[in-house]
């Protein structure tokens, strides 16, 4: 078993096209890294393995370009394919063991967590961080069950020593708020991918996080 790696991140990145509401994703990717991202997550659920591997190569070469980590979210072919950093994955994808298994050199194994009793799991033990999701309902990822708040983040950061990167309905009002209940990293959809203008709020969310 791999030993657990740090998750050197503070604000992180979720795109799809989809998301983007009309503007091209790799614009937006670009806009948010000027703005202070630190790493991306490309989450395209319902492309063809095709159509995602040509959109995670354009992003990997944008990323490439501004040495920054790319994560692949729930394909471990896509990921190896275009050499990510690492992959995500939830409680119902592919498990970490059997990805740690089949990928050896990924650096970044994500895991979302939804329940408590995740963390008694042997999955926890193969992953470099955990994803706590959501912390509040969002309504970019309907498929989960538990809606953790502050406390959640609270409890989970006194029972694992792992990275933990807060997800779900974050924006500048609460961003701070999330950090101070013990969340190493926040990660963020729509208040980047809706934005007027992605720098700007990549920029006052990581303002608001260095605070």
């Amino acid at each position: 078993m791999k030993t657990p790696s740090t998750f050197p991140y503070q604000l992180y990145l979720v795109i799809s096209q989809a998301d983007c509401k009309g503007q091209d994703f790799l614009d937006v990717a670009e806009q948010a890294i000027l703005g202070g991202v630190d790493v991306i997550q490309l989450r395209e659920k319902n492309d063809t393995l095709e159509t995602f591997v040509h959109k995670a190569t354009q992003l990997k070469a944008l990323t490439d370009k501004y040495r920054i980590p790319l994560i692949i979210n729930d394909n471990l072919e896509v990921a190896q394919k275009v050499d990510a950093i690492g992959i995500h994955v939830g409680n119902t994808d592919m498990n970490p063991s059997v990805i740690r298994n089949q990928w050896s050199t990924s650096k970044y194994i994500g895991y979302s967590v939804e329940y408590l009793k995740q963390l008694e799991t042997a999955q926890v033990a193969f992953s470099d961080y955990l994803g706590i999701s959501p912390v509040f309902r969002t309504p970019t990822k309907t498929d989960t069950v538990t809606e953790w708040g502050l406390d959640g983040i609270r409890t989970i950061k006194q029972l694992t020593d792992k990275p933990l990167v807060a997800i779900g309905s974050i924006n500048l009002g609460n961003v701070k708020s999330i950090i101070e209940a013990g969340a190493d990293c926040v990660a963020v959809v729509s208040a980047i991918c809706n934005a007027h203008d992605p720098q700007k709020a990549a920029f006052e969310l990581k303002t608001e996080i260095l605070r």
